[in-house]
């Protein structure tokens, strides 16, 4: 194995007997270690006429605009319409009243294969998104989203919120079908993609790939672009598509002004009464939305649908409408959900519950079908329309089989961490069986007294895994030296390793860890690496630690956030004893086009010896080859 000697001279020693810093990049290929980077006659015109307005009138049929609410962390029990007995919801109790709920709903257990469910109408599974961290969350590219089907009929399409499907080109929402975009880490906030001191208050958010600094909490400011964002659609008479999912409630529960959680001090515990705090200004802000719609003529015409990302967490123990788990978990409390559905214009059972089993995978053929858009080709959707139910009561839908998994693995596991369901039997992996008619708590298992229940569900599950995990588990790789995407951002989240520093407070500890990364270059050429420990904007040399200069304006339960939203009060930063000064290793590297190499960068003494990882790179093309 040779190691790449582009860098300072390796295993030098100061004068004064301290190593200097050492850093290096490695780069694999089949050969080896390299050093490469990235009807009659008297009726026919009467029937003509009619049949001609007939025909306009289907013509001018106006396209309904659709609005996807999803909200993060936030349980099935974090609604008081569903019976929380402390959390006020007063708009989100409006729209369960004016809505179809689905009360038997589910998604994933976690974050990001939920979205990817939600924008393919396809198991995460089979999409690649097995993961919220370590690159098992890159939507395999190549796959049509949601945005990508509303845009290429007509409309406009925009992203006000978490992404969590990928960063770098080709996997960034302006690469996934959306027109605008405004977000901030892909992750969420404080995640390694994101700017270093963000803390959802007077933060720098990513602008269409550009970042900007825009005051305010990070919920106003999305609800506030999304409302902007119709306006303007209003006036270009284009119908749009806006998805529109906060980091929030997730955790840390940050606030501009703690004393938003003063009506739940002394009911719920302190951390409970800010998560609930947050849910009630996502609320209010949902009111104001509606609000927009009515002031600008738009609400007949638009699909609202309300939703969130997996089961609760933070609320659970104090309401979780008698579920038995929470978010991770593969029991009901971990995956079903809230799910509202209004559309004034649509004729839909607006005020009654639709009962019937149903997942994130039908949300998209059932706007599909809704909306009337065009497919070609016409995709295999997992997923199947529940548009008569939401028209006709005594719509039936044929009886079947979902599932739901919490992967998380390198290498996929059978049975781990999985359920399948019918609207009756849940089989939770593999081992227990519950029937969810008579114990709706999943108190007991009856897997001993229904044996041809459970077996049917094995052969069904057998079945749902032979179709999704052909290549489930590929690498996901950024193409660096495109024109649409001028530097590419590889951060430590993405690392190919079980374990990876993820968000910056993670990084400041200094783990003495390197993973791998994968790039393949859009052209061959000189490629510049810029190898940091600290991302740019923190200004900090490779061996010490970010001098913070901070105006306090957000915290949460633990007090203020004086430094990193994921460090607590102070975050400890930890030095390395290696030279001071230098801020980066930059190296110029020739790259083949279309040749993938993974790389990996480290920091290591003067004997070898792995200090920290190379948390943060950075990648542009510097010079082409013509």
């Amino acid at each position: 194995m040779v190691q790449s000697d582009t860098s300072t001279p390796r295993g030098s020693v100061r004068p004064d007997g301290a190593p200097t810093w050492i850093a290096g990049i490695k780069f694999k290929d089949p050969k080896g270690w390299v050093p490469r980077v990235k009807r009659g006659r008297d009726r026919l015109p009467k029937l003509l006429l009619i049949l001609t307005i007939a025909l306009a009138g289907i013509a001018s049929a106006k396209a309904p605009n659709v609005i996807l609410i999803l909200t993060d962390d936030q349980g099935y029990g974090d609604i008081a319409a569903h019976g929380n007995p402390i959390l006020r919801t007063p708009h989100l109790d409006r729209l369960h009243a004016e809505s179809v709920r689905l009360t038997d709903f589910h998604v994933d257990p976690s974050c990001a294969p939920t979205r990817a469910a939600l924008l393919t109408g396809k198991y995460p599974h089979s999409v690649r998104v097995w993961h919220t961290i370590a690159g098992g969350n890159h939507l395999r590219e190549g796959e049509r989203t949601m945005a990508d089907v509303f845009r290429a009929n007509g409309y406009a399409t925009a992203l006000f919120g978490k992404w969590h499907l990928g960063s770098n080109f080709p996997y960034r929402p302006m690469d996934r079908g959306f027109d605008e975009w405004l977000g901030q880490g892909d992750g969420g906030t404080g995640t390694t993609d994101d700017h270093f001191l963000n803390d959802r208050v007077n933060d720098h958010y990513l602008h269409n790939g550009d970042w900007k600094q825009i005051p305010g909490w990070a919920p106003e400011i999305f609800y506030n672009s999304a409302t902007e964002y119709i306006r303007d659609r209003k006036k270009d008479q284009k119908p749009f598509f806006i998805y529109l999912p906060t980091y929030l409630p997730h955790n840390p529960h940050t606030l501009p002004d703690p004393a938003w959680a003063d009506g739940y001090r002394g009911k719920v515990d302190i951390k409970t009464a800010f998560f609930f705090a947050a849910i009630g200004r996502i609320d209010s802000l949902i009111g104001k939305l509606r609000a927009t719609l009515s002031e600008q003529g738009l609400d007949r015409d638009t699909i609202i649908i309300f939703t969130t990302d997996n089961g609760g967490t933070s609320g659970v123990n104090v309401f979780n409408a008698g579920m038995r788990g929470k978010k991770g978990d593969v029991h009901d409390g971990g995956h079903r959900v809230p799910f509202f559905i209004h559309w004034p214009g649509g004729k839909l059972r607006h005020g009654e519950d639709l009962a019937t089993l149903n997942a994130h995978i039908d949300v998209l053929p059932t706007l599909v079908d809704l909306c009337g858009l065009k497919l070609t080709p016409v995709p295999d959707f997992h997923g199947r329309s529940f548009r008569a139910q939401l028209l006709d009561g005594t719509a039936e839908l044929p009886e079947r089989t979902l599932f739901v998994e919490r992967q998380r693995t390198f290498k996929p596991q059978k049975w781990s961490g999985a359920v399948a369901m019918t609207s009756r039997w849940r089989l939770v992996n593999n081992d227990a069986l519950y029937d969810m008619r008579s114990d709706p708590a999943q108190k007991r298992n009856v897997l001993a007294e229904h044996p041809e229940a459970a077996a049917k569900l094995r052969q069904e599950f057998d079945a749902y895994w032979s179709k999704v995990t052909p290549g489930d588990r590929d690498r996901h790789v950024s193409i660096v030296g495109d024109d649409r995407d001028s530097e590419t951002f590889l951060h430590s989240s993405d690392w190919y390793l079980p374990q990876v520093p993820w968000n910056h407070a993670q990084v400041a500890a200094g783990p003495p860890a390197a993973g791998e990364w994968r790039i393949r270059a859009g052209r061959a050429g000189t490629y510049r690496f810029e190898v940091r420990r600290w991302p740019r904007e923190a200004d900090a040399p490779l061996a010490g630690a970010p001098s913070i200069q901070k105006t306090v304006d957000a915290g949460d339960a633990g007090g203020p956030k004086r430094d990193l939203i994921y460090g607590g009060e102070r975050t400890r930063f930890k030095e390395l004893a290696v030279a001071a000064g230098a801020k980066e290793a930059s190296f110029d590297l020739a790259l083949e086009a279309d040749r993938t190499l993974p790389v990996k960068a480290e920091l290591l003494d003067a004997s070898g010896k792995l200090l920290a990882g190379g948390y943060y790179v950075y990648c542009r093309l510097a010079t082409p080859v013509h």
